[in-house]
């Protein structure tokens, strides 16, 4: 369980101050799958970095209940020099797993061939995002945090991005950022919108598909 009590975070921009988190209370259930949804900059991908721990808020608190991954896919904190294999006996070590088949699954899993043994900072974006993906998805959480990554890779690698995450359904809650609505119906069986702050839930996931979409509509 993720609950999120009186959760605040804004960010200075050149436009005035731009509001993420304003008291924001809220569940996410245990096992649960939920979309995530709201408008280009609402500070969907900031809230998720909130979830997991990665940013602090500027008042209230995350309270979690089990493990919580990080945004999946994130890819920040590899270091250049080392191999994508060094990273990944990195990330074994940290959460306790067998380095030999984490290494295994993620060089499986990545599809970067004979670059997973050079040093990261030679990765394109897209080999940098697939290696991510397999470190991401090679530890057991309870749950995951998603924010876009079934964009990564061509149409079979995003086939096999989305069947880990039908696997991973069986055993572990997750929550999803993406603008597709079609992976969103697939994945997802309840949503939350955020706005100007403010989130809402929604127990199905069409309603809260249909308040996004009218927030889009009205949007100048």
């Amino acid at each position: 369980m993720i609950e999120l009590v009186n959760l605040s975070k804004s960010f200075r921009s050149g436009q005035g101050r731009k509001v993420v988190a304003d008291g924001i209370c809220a569940v996410f259930p245990p096992g649960a799958a939920v979309a995530l949804l709201g408008r280009n900059g609402a500070g969907k991908s900031s809230l998720l970095r909130l979830i997991a721990g990665t940013l602090a808020p500027d008042s209230g608190e995350v309270r979690v209940a089990g493990s919580v991954s990080w945004p999946v896919g994130f890819a920040g904190s590899f270091h250049g020099d080392l191999s994508g294999r060094q990273n990944a006996r990195f990330v074994a070590r940290v959460y306790g797993v067998d380095t030999d088949e984490f290494c295994a699954f993620v060089e499986d899993f990545a599809e970067i061939g004979p670059h997973f043994d050079l040093p990261v900072r030679t990765y394109s974006a897209g080999m940098r995002a697939r290696l991510a993906f397999g470190v991401s998805m090679g530890i057991a959480f309870d749950t995951y945090l998603v924010d876009e990554v079934t964009s990564v890779g061509d149409a079979a690698f995003r086939r096999k991005c989305e069947a880990v995450f039908r696997a991973r359904l069986g055993s572990s809650g997750v929550i999803v950022v993406s603008h597709s609505m079609g992976l969103i119906r697939r994945l997802c069986s309840a949503g939350a919108v955020l706005e100007a702050g403010r989130l809402t839930w929604h127990d199905d996931v069409e309603e809260a598909i249909r308040h996004h979409e009218m927030l889009m509509l009205a949007d100048p």
